[in-house]
């Protein structure tokens, strides 16, 4: 890990300051004053300190966390919207989302400090399940649903390829859908549902991997469970064995929960 990331994850200041420190001959590791913007690092063995105090990485924490509807996935906004900082206040420094939901989406986010888990998670080979529950406006053409199955729908200049829509039930002057993706595309749902001649009223996540969103009210923040944890990073681990998708890199597994 190069040094001035390391010096942000820690919470110390923000890279491009992190850097100012280096040059200025104010990080030490192991001892030794290093000036080198591109040096690395590596967490576990060496001892880095700034103004000869000692910097370590936090320990890393994991959450669900259930994204209210008109807050953007995001920890500030230039233009001064509601984000999802407001509910993470009271976390551990350098906590932020894997992935986004829109601000009119609701539902599951994971919430952690581990960048390494969320690269990974994130990773378009990984194919990660999302799963989504939806509120129409009215039905949507069935043909065209089972069509996107089949053929895809361009996207964002990219051809995306829904695995399941799935009708749900009717609730009241509603209609209700469950569709399951293996893409992150921006707003893919609400598209897919607008090329079928349908508008999207409420939209939320229910799955993600292999975390479910459960009974969590909107706005509430949870510890991930011993099991929730030991499944995610054995979805995490699975996908980089030598004969998955990804392969992760040499001398940096995934280390097993606790």
């Amino acid at each position: 890990m190069r040094l001035a990331k390391f010096l942000a994850r820690a919470g110390v200041t923000s890279r491009r300051k992190a850097e100012d420190l280096i040059r200025a001959g104010r990080v030490r590791v192991n001892g030794q004053v290093v000036t080198e913007l591109g040096f690395k690092v590596d967490p576990e063995r060496d001892r880095v300190e700034v103004d000869q105090r000692r910097v370590r990485l936090p320990s890393r924490v994991y959450y669900r966390f259930y994204k209210p509807r008109g807050y953007l996935t995001s920890l500030k906004d230039p233009h001064g919207r509601p984000t999802i900082a407001t509910f993470l206040k009271a976390l551990p420094a350098g906590v932020f989302p894997v992935g986004r939901l829109d601000r009119d989406s609701e539902g599951l986010l994971l919430l952690t400090n581990d960048g390494d888990l969320a690269q990974r998670l994130l990773h378009p080979r990984y194919q990660l399940l999302r799963v989504y529950r939806v509120w129409l406006s009215k039905p949507p053409r069935e043909d065209l649903l089972r069509r996107f199955q089949k053929e895809g729908l361009e996207i964002e200049g990219r051809r995306v390829y829904p695995e399941e829509i799935k009708f749900w039930g009717r609730r009241g002057r509603e209609w209700v859908y469950q569709v399951k993706l293996r893409e992150g595309r921006k707003r893919e749902v609400r598209r897919i549902f607008a090329a079928a001649g349908s508008r999207v009223k409420r939209l939320v996540r229910i799955q993600f991997g292999p975390l479910r969103l459960g009974d969590l009210k909107p706005g509430e923040i949870r510890p991930l469970k011993p099991k929730e944890l030991e499944e995610l990073f054995a979805f995490a681990n699975a996908q980089a064995r030598p004969n998955s998708s990804f392969q992760a890199r040499k001398g940096s597994p995934f280390p097993s929960p606790a």
